[in-house]
């Protein structure tokens, strides 16, 4: 009789056990989906400090570390996938991947082919030129200037309102950078955060930025029309700015209070 009854117990505690481990299973998605894949995310890892790559491979920054901390609090998992950004919105539309992070603007424009995210980072375009320039002060300064610009980015479209100006587009900022550094072109309109993090770190010498702030953006993360996943990245979000793990993100790459953000 005690076996019988320690068997029957054990059956319990067992039935028990499979119901919690099927429980966990299908929450570590955000939907009732017990079979969903990984998130498939698309980023450039040459936007410093928002992707990195590392020399062992690994990737780090503002964004991975946000991305990371979304699928966390809403309960999904991420693979991240390297993209050049040039290439990010059409990945989007093909539906190639899921979702991307790379310091990409909310505009009109692209939100007639893909759909965003609440915004997650107030940024603006700046000129950056070289230490010994003093005539490139603004805007206006800019006419019928060597701009140097990254494919694909608002720093090109802005380029293009320049009068007179004689654009070059490269793939990756190392790359302009390094061509403003030579002294190919005038100034480099680029992220006004990542151009300059990159000075503040050594990693751009001979090189300042001018003027104030030329536009205010926002950055989203996008994904394809009709995502399934906009809902769920959207809470995370909204729940990292009110727990404060936004503002300890924020703080550990620029090293200040971060902005207040929309809702969108």
């Amino acid at each position: 009789m005690v076996k019988l009854i320690n068997f029957k117990w054990q059956q319990l505690i067992l039935s028990l056990g499979c119901l919690l481990m099927i429980i966990a299973c299908q929450s570590l998605y955000p939907t009732t989906n017990p079979d969903a894949k990984p998130l498939k995310v698309a980023t450039d890892p040459t936007f410093v400090p928002f992707e990195i790559q590392t020399a062992s491979g690994n990737l780090e920054g503002f964004d991975i570390d946000l991305m990371n901390a979304i699928a966390k609090v809403a309960g999904f998992a991420v693979h991240f996938e390297s993209l050049p950004f040039d290439g990010t919105i059409s990945t989007l539309q093909a539906k190639r991947v899921d979702a991307a992070i790379s310091g990409i603007t909310i505009t009109a424009e692209r939100l007639k082919t893909i759909a965003f995210s609440r915004p997650y980072f107030k940024a603006g375009l700046a000129i950056a030129v070289r230490e010994d320039n003093q005539n490139i002060k603004d805007f206006n300064s800019l006419k019928g200037k060597k701009i140097a610009v990254q494919i694909g980015s608002t720093g090109a479209d802005f380029a293009k309102t320049i009068p007179n100006a004689k654009i070059s587009t490269f793939n990756s900022g190392p790359e302009f950078f390094q061509d403003l550094l030579n002294g190919n072109v005038d100034a480099v309109i680029s992220d006004a955060f990542a151009t300059l993090y990159a000075i503040k770190n050594g990693k751009l010498k001979g090189i300042r930025v001018v003027a104030d702030l030329l536009t205010k953006e926002y950055y989203g993360i996008a994904m394809p029309k009709n995502s399934p996943h906009l809902n769920a990245i959207n809470k995370g979000i909204a729940t990292l700015l009110s727990n404060g793990n936004y503002k300890q993100i924020y703080q550990k790459w620029f090293d200040a209070k971060p902005p207040q953000l929309p809702d969108s």
